[in-house]
């Protein structure tokens, strides 16, 4: 079902997918079990096929006598897999068309890191033959296409010689002006005068005067743009009224 979904989604799509189906039912149940598997995904449509853990030559043989118009997958695992680890023109006469090396440039990186590190902590740089130059790291990591993307975007402010503004110096005018008043901005502090407070009290009619004692307190405050506080005093103010 699942590899029948598979292609049904590669054909919507328009894509150019290979779909692999893989089994590793050789180990958890029998070559049986796998073979019988195998031969269901390529009737499902696989366009390839792979049973892992395969034991010995004589089960990858019958392996690839199945099916034998879909290429079959063979995987090398260096040093540790169960499968026997076979030169690709030996996989080729049992019938493989491709094959994997999980291992090989992951593992030759780690000695090479770690020969790499142990010459570091010596005093000693590696030598230069068994490193690429600067300019062979730029192209093989990507630089160099990095480069070009940003030639693309480059963003120029020189002013024409005829006086108008090109679009790009425009733009770089105002990014140059909005930075501008933001650092402006930044240096400005924001200053509260608040309310008044009130104490006190007045009678109902509206024509008599305050009596007894009437306070005030005026409140300032600053505080900086970057919300740190400079200044919060109280200034109070009476007045005695007859």
């Amino acid at each position: 079902m699942r590899i029948r979904a598979a292609i049904d989604a590669r054909n919507e799509s328009g894509s150019d997918l290979v779909i692999i189906a893989r089994t590793d039912s050789r180990q958890a149940v029998s070559l049986e079990e796998a073979l019988w598997r195998s031969r269901a995904f390529g009737d499902a449509g696989a366009d390839v096929l792979f049973v892992d853990a395969l034991a010995s030559r004589e089960e990858m043989k019958a392996f690839c006598e199945i099916s034998p118009l879909i290429p079959k997958l063979a995987n090398m695992l260096e040093g540790g897999g169960k499968t026997p680890v076979l030169s690709p023109a030996e996989l080729q006469e049992i019938g493989y068309k491709l094959v994997g090396y999980p291992l090989s440039l992951i593992g030759v990186s780690i000695r090479a890191m770690e020969d790499a590190l142990v010459a570091l902590k010596g005093g000693r740089i590696p030598p230069p033959g068994s490193l690429p130059t600067f300019e062979e790291i730029k192209e093989t990591v990507g630089f160099n296409e990095y480069y070009k993307e940003e030639e693309r975007y480059k963003i120029t402010s020189v002013l024409p010689s005829d006086g108008e503004c090109s679009p790009a110096f425009t733009i770089t005018s105002k990014i140059q002006e909005e930075a501008s008043q933001r650092a402006e901005r930044v240096s400005e502090p924001v200053v509260e005068v608040l309310s008044p407070l009130h104490d006190g009290y007045k009678s109902n009619d509206s024509n008599e005067r305050s009596s007894g004692i009437w306070s005030r307190t005026l409140r300032l405050k600053v505080t900086g743009n970057n919300g740190v506080e400079k200044l919060d005093i109280r200034i109070p103010v009476s007045r005695y009224f007859l």
